[in-house]
């Protein structure tokens, strides 16, 4: 159960109660007039126990460490349900500043561990070195996004890889792993080697990169290629996979199957119905037959192919 404390912002129980339902979780609420976040709080914790659920995340508002009243807030919601974890968000991009909130708001709440947020900013995690050095609390999750896959466990090695520019192959690998299925793994593989690669196998393909977070994520944990991701971060938006997803949704299975009988007036319809211009659909029906034609090479020469990555 997720239980809005955050009881100052105007849109922070409605924004809560938004990421409940994208995540099938119930939301504990109150009248933010008629009550107080320590008292939502164990009213949270109360209603839960009544349905026997496990887990409970108590969401708090913001607050800066020099501000004596909202931290004795912050206080009586940890006297009111006694926490088995109290985290801090922290957010990345501030450097010393989240090293010196972070060492007060150990000494006043007492932290079990903290969140870095933003960490797919510029900033990469220097501060989360000194935040564990200063406070002696460790990193438990890191945030690279907005959505609720960007939220991941934090590993101390693969950060260090991050810091140097060395990528994350394991995290991108663990990504890859849960977002494809092994199934279709084996289907496409199948396609490769006999050169029957379809639309509908490109869309998966696209479907899978989102699930891994978007092209830049995918891109900044690949050796050797993290720094130009970042460099080129507002090139590498995910706005074209979607108008690419929405073009092939748009098309019968037929032109999905045989795309060389996509003429000029199938274009305008499938352009229609996916709210774009032609020339998207040209761009990519061209990328599509690019891709074939990286399949057949692939399945004629794979060695030859590996070498052109090396």
């Amino acid at each position: 159960m997720l239980v809005a404390a955050d009881l100052r912002r105007p849109a922070a129980i409605s924004q809560l109660e938004t990421l409940g339902k994208q995540l099938d979780l119930p939301v504990y609420s109150e009248d933010p007039a008629s009550s107080t976040p320590a008292k939502v709080a164990a009213a949270g914790l109360r209603r839960a126990t009544e349905l026997a659920l496990t887990w409970v995340i108590v969401d708090t508002g913001g607050r800066l460490h020099i501000d004596e009243e909202l931290m004795g807030e912050l206080e009586e919601v940890k006297r009111a349900v006694n926490p088995h974890q109290t985290l801090l968000v922290v957010d990345a991009m501030t450097g010393q500043d989240a090293v010196n909130a972070a060492e007060a708001f150990h000494q006043q709440i007492g932290l079990d561990g903290m969140v870095m947020s933003k960490m797919d900013g510029d900033a990469r995690g220097g501060a989360a070195l000194s935040i564990t050095r200063v406070t002696g609390v460790p990193i438990k999750f890191i945030g690279t996004g907005e959505r609720p896959d960007g939220l991941e466990p934090f590993h101390p090695d693969r950060m260090a890889s991050r810091i140097l520019a060395m990528g994350d192959v394991m995290t991108l690998i663990e990504r890859a792993q849960e977002a494809v299925d092994e199934d279709k793994a084996k289907e496409l593989e199948r396609k490769m080697r006999t050169s029957s690669f379809t639309l509908d196998d490109f869309l998966d393909q696209i479907q899978g990169v989102k699930k891994m977070g978007g092209l830049a994520s995918v891109l900044e944990m690949m050796p050797g290629i993290g720094n130009a991701a970042k460099k080129m971060q507002g090139q590498l938006d995910d706005s074209e996979l979607r108008k690419t997803e929405a073009i092939i949704s748009s098309m019968t299975m037929h032109e999905r199957t045989s795309p060389e009988v996509i003429k000029a007036s199938r274009r305008r319809r499938i352009a229609l119905g996916s709210g774009t211009n032609p020339s998207d659909v040209n761009r990519v029906l061209n990328q599509f037959k690019q891709t074939q034609r990286l399949m057949r090479q692939f399945s004629s020469n794979p060695k030859g192919i590996m070498r052109m990555f090396r």
